[in-house]
């Protein structure tokens, strides 16, 4: 596509509310051990949350879309799905690893290094802009707001995913409470209005780091930049998660996913 520039975006260096003193580097897609854990844990076809849920959702809001942009594309698999279904796709990630990765695995998309605070794409030139559970990793999100509207034409979509903002903060999950009578299992929900980052540690030696904000922070600043909210998903989990998880027998009643689908209605 002529939208693409050719300079190579370098990555910001990332600061981290990190008690457990963790290097920051450690935490950073630009860590080949991160990259390589991502595309080979929930790529080709081996995550149901994936398979069965994320990638058909993308496609049924935006396949329609000629020209795509995939925001924090990683090794491409949602910009090979739109390929498939005849959009035209850019996908941009700032990080080496992962581009090259998505290069190499090919399918029509044209990628580029990129952050999201500097999109190197020309002012209302994408029908639509994915984003996809990578606005959880950015730190200026502002920054990245404001491009995504200044990259879509008037009336193009945004299609923004998440981990729940209010369902999946940090500190939450599943108690099995035994000393109960009857023993009951509930869903603990950490602290919510806390805008922090945190370092999890996804696998032996392999961390990632997440930033949380609460719902009203990403939709005020979309507001602000003309990107108003259309339609919102809040699926429950997928059958193939579900499978994994039997243990957790209301899990299907906690939706790990938020999707919202919002058009460009004005300029800033």
């Amino acid at each position: 596509m002529e939208t693409i520039l050719t300079e190579h975006m370098p990555s910001s260096e990332l600061v981290t509310d990190n008690p457990a003193g963790i290097a920051a580097e450690d935490a950073e897609w630009s860590n080949p051990a991160l990259s390589e854990w991502w595309q080979r844990e929930f790529t080709d076809g081996v995550d149901p949350e994936y398979t069965e849920q994320i990638l058909p959702l993308i496609v049924s809001e935006v396949g329609g879309s000629d020209r795509v942009l995939d925001v924090g594309t990683g090794e491409g698999q949602v910009a090979r799905a739109l390929t498939e279904v005849g959009c035209r796709v850019i996908g941009l990630d700032p990080f080496d690893a992962q581009v090259h990765e998505a290069r190499r695995r090919g399918g029509g998309v044209s990628y580029a290094l990129a952050e999201a605070a500097h999109l190197p794409v020309a002012d209302g030139s994408m029908d639509a802009v994915v984003a996809c559970l990578v606005f959880e990793h950015i730190d200026d999100v502002d920054g990245a707001i404001a491009e995504v509207a200044r990259v879509l034409r008037p009336g193009g979509r945004f299609l923004f995913l998440l981990n729940h903002p209010l369902l999946q903060t940090p500190g939450s999950g599943w108690i099995d409470d035994q000393l109960l009578d009857p023993p009951e299992q509930y869903w603990r929900i950490g602290p919510y209005l806390i805008e922090q980052a945190t370092v999890e540690q996804v696998q032996r030696d392999i961390f990632v780091r997440f930033i949380h904000r609460p719902l009203s922070r990403y939709l005020n600043a979309l507001a602000d930049h003309g990107l108003v909210l259309q339609h919102m998903h809040e699926p429950a989990p997928p059958s193939g998660f579900m499978a994994d998880a039997p243990e957790f027998v209301e899990a299907h009643t906690v939706p790990r996913l938020l999707a919202l689908r919002l058009e460009r209605v004005s300029r800033p």
